[in-house]
């Protein structure tokens, strides 16, 4: 067994068992670090005429961060390899009008729903709410214009050694169907240990629903550098929710013993994603909530991805009850992305940490109701390492 293969080994049985550590690529060089910093850009202009700005957060590793105003989108994770060489592991353009056009909501903040309502309508105190129905017969991410498709408010939000923005907008009540007029403040900072942390809070002054997310598309080998089947996942969890042929859960929580939705041992994402198994079907591969162990509440790790060639990895914590796993299967090859790169069918990865699809129309799901004088809290980290 080669060094390399040792290496991987070693750090995915880590993480099976509770300690996994992901050590900064830095660590192993020796010149002084730089120190960490926040840089402003202009980002092009929206039709309205409306100014896009675009944040660049860089830590004391060289670990980089680009973030865009327009849908709060993470427009480049700039992440080094097992040998220093870095690469940007997100999917998305290299300018703001590819993030204007049609595209699969690359690195965006997703709300007010993040996943699908089913039949794009729920009932809230006794009133049924009707929504835009732009996935099917069903609501998506938000609706036709969601939070991915409007202009936040940036502020630099730096605090020593870790560049921090804050990203807030206010949806005014029935904004896509949606009661009260709600106010989300999005923080994403870069941390010390190579960490993208993503805290949301939100207030609504009336009673409504909310289920915030980010949609990065992860390829640890480089976007647009091939499919990510090839990957290592592990998703701490036992049960996922299965779904019926429009995608919607069904109520079940179904337990992943035995069959290709248990991934709680490192197991390459291509190993299973095509056998004849009527959820894989349903989703065109991976495209589910898994019901994660830890239930939500703390920060807790959730998911491990290794890219065994070039031995980045990237850890998931968060403190929601699930996380969406999606494979890529709707890229086509059609996409033209970042230094005119193609990015194929299952170029890349998605991994939404949220409360459950349709839990609006599912009571016995975690409820995702906000009212009045309650504040909206959850986190997730997104932590990069090599292996």
């Amino acid at each position: 067994m080669n060094t390399d293969r040792r290496q991987m080994l070693g750090t995915l049985a880590a993480f099976a068992l509770g300690a996994c550590s992901t050590k900064p690529a830095s660590e192993t060089t020796t010149p002084a670090k730089p120190s960490a910093t926040m840089k402003k850009d202009p980002f092009g202009k929206l039709p309205s005429g409306e100014p896009v700005d675009l944040y660049t957060m860089t830590n004391a590793n060289g670990v980089s961060v680009a973030i865009t105003t327009y849908g709060g989108r993470v427009v480049s994770v700039k992440t080094p390899d097992k040998k220093g060489a870095s690469a940007d592991i997100v999917l998305g353009f290299d300018s703001l009008d590819g993030y204007l056009g049609d595209n699969p909501y690359f690195g965006a903040l997703i709300g007010r729903y993040g996943n699908r309502i089913g039949g794009a309508q729920f009932k809230l105190d006794g009133k049924l709410y009707k929504l835009a129905a732009n996935d099917g017969p069903n609501s998506l991410h938000g609706g036709k214009v969601g939070f991915d498709k409007v202009l936040w408010t940036g502020a630099d939000k730096s605090i020593a050694d870790t560049p921090a923005l804050e990203l807030t907008y206010v949806s005014k009540d029935m904004e896509e169907g949606y009661p009260g007029t709600l106010t989300s403040i999005v923080t994403y900072s870069l941390t010390a240990q190579n960490e993208l942390k993503i805290d949301y809070k939100a207030t609504t002054d009336k009673d409504t629903v909310l289920n915030l997310t980010n949609h990065s598309y992860w390829n640890l080998a480089g976007a647009g550098e091939g499919d990510i089947l090839g990957h290592q996942m592990t998703i701490v969890a036992g049960k996922f929710s299965p779904v019926d042929k429009v995608l919607i859960p069904t109520g079940e929580l179904k337990s992943v013993e035995g069959g290709p939705f248990d991934f709680r041992t490192a197991t390459a994402i291509g190993a299973r994603i095509d056998k004849d198994d009527q959820q894989l079907k349903f989703g065109k591969g991976y495209d589910h909530n898994w019901v994660l162990d830890s239930g939500g509440g703390s920060l807790t790790r959730c998911a491990l991805v290794l890219e065994p060639n070039s031995g980045r990895t990237l850890e998931v914590l968060t403190t929601q009850p699930g996380l969406q796993f999606y494979t890529g299967n709707f890229l086509d090859g059609t996409i033209k992305g970042k230094g005119g790169k193609v990015y194929p069918h299952r170029g890349a990865l998605c991994l939404e940490t949220q409360h459950f699809p349709d839990s609006p129309n599912k009571p016995k799901f975690p409820t995702t109701e906000l009212k009045p004088g309650e504040t909206y809290n959850q986190t997730t980290a997104y932590k990069f390492g090599v292996a």
